[in-house]
């Protein structure tokens, strides 16, 4: 194995395991959680079980079901834009290697539910007052994370070594 493969071999560890969390925790959600029924962990957040057949904040989640492929093949694509551009770039570039990898974590944590189950399982619910965010889990949170890190690094596309 090449240097080049053995360090995206390391990177996309990296990934696996924030997809691991994300399915032990989306698991720990649907065995201990009833499905819509809040239950308070702290003031302004609660666990919700819920299932969301669209993407971010439930988008075409009222269609009839074709979303489902739609966006699993559009993961499968960026996943593998994502995993070309871990392996282009330079060994020095560490913060958008991170970034990538929660990205990519979240996205493949995802695409499995989807594959699975036709949905993604959401369980975190944050609120204030009466105001409440849109439900999430791991794998969105990573997402967001991955994306702020790469907007902070100001990382483009293709800088290989």
């Amino acid at each position: 194995m090449t240097t080049r493969n053995y360090d995206l071999m390391k990177w996309l560890s990296f990934a696996m395991i924030i997809t691991f969390i994300d399915q032990i925790t989306k698991y720990l959600a649907t065995t201990n959680l009833m499905y819509g029924d809040p239950r308070a962990l702290l003031p302004g957040i609660n666990f919700t079980l819920f299932h969301n057949t669209g993407a971010a904040f439930s988008f075409l989640a009222d269609q009839g079901g074709w979303q489902r492929w739609f966006f699993a093949i559009l993961t499968i694509l960026i996943s593998a834009g994502l995993i070309l551009w871990l392996k282009l770039l330079s060994h020095k570039e560490i913060a958008t290697r991170i970034a990538i990898c929660f990205i990519l974590g979240g996205a493949l944590g995802n695409l499995i539910d989807r594959l699975i189950w036709g949905y993604v399982i959401d369980f975190i619910q944050l609120y204030y007052s009466s105001w409440y965010w849109p439900i999430f889990n791991i794998a969105d949170a990573s997402i967001t994370i991955g994306a702020i890190l790469l907007i902070c690094t100001g990382s483009s596309f293709g800088k290989a070594d």
